[in-house]
């Protein structure tokens, strides 16, 4: 995989090209999933942040537009990587990134897979009675027929596994795959 240019601003102190190899570690790893690279550096950023951050101290560390920075936060904001908090600073919202790991991984999937089961049925609890409807039409040649109910046989299949990836993200949220894994030992 390529690695996306940087948009962070050159580190100054050791300790800063260390955080940096890592800020790039988890926007490379972010952007395996989806996420934007420059999202994900922006997220490292906040993670390492031991306070919450504006807009305008995100900005303090990368090189983006405050509409491009706006953008990037309500994409962590959905993917529930970072809270707005409701304090604000000098009539600023305040942003926090989640440093749970464990955490952040149950958000962004849990969204990310949810996303998929609502819109993948939506369309297959449409689709069946349509094609049933074309099944059961007197008038629907038997070719057509066999490939409509090869068809429904298809979708049939899928709702199981819709239904399996459903229930896979309510564990995930009620963090059934967690319990023996909360940190270090």
């Amino acid at each position: 995989m390529k690695k996306a240019s940087s948009s962070l601003k050159e580190p100054s102190l050791p300790r800063e090209a260390i955080r940096h190899q890592v800020i790039d570690a988890i926007a490379e790893t972010m952007d395996l999933y989806g996420a934007n690279y420059t999202f994900g550096q922006l997220y490292g950023i906040m993670y390492f942040e031991d306070k919450p951050m504006t807009l305008e101290d995100m900005q303090g560390y990368m090189n983006m537009s405050k509409s491009n920075m706006s953008y990037a936060v309500r994409s962590l904001l959905d993917s529930k990587m970072v809270t707005k908090l409701k304090e604000k600073e000098e009539r600023k919202d305040l942003y926090k990134a989640e440093t749970d790991f464990f955490q952040a991984f149950r958000n962004f999937f849990a969204a990310k897979l949810q996303r998929e089961v609502d819109v993948m049925r939506g369309a297959i609890e449409a689709a069946i009675p349509e094609l049933s409807e074309v099944i059961l039409d007197a008038g629907t040649p038997d070719d057509e027929r066999k490939l409509c109910l090869q068809d429904l046989h298809k979708l049939k299949h899928a709702v199981g596994y819709y239904e399996w990836l459903q229930q896979f993200v309510n564990d995930l949220q009620d963090e059934v795959f967690f319990e023996e894994a909360d940190g270090p030992a």
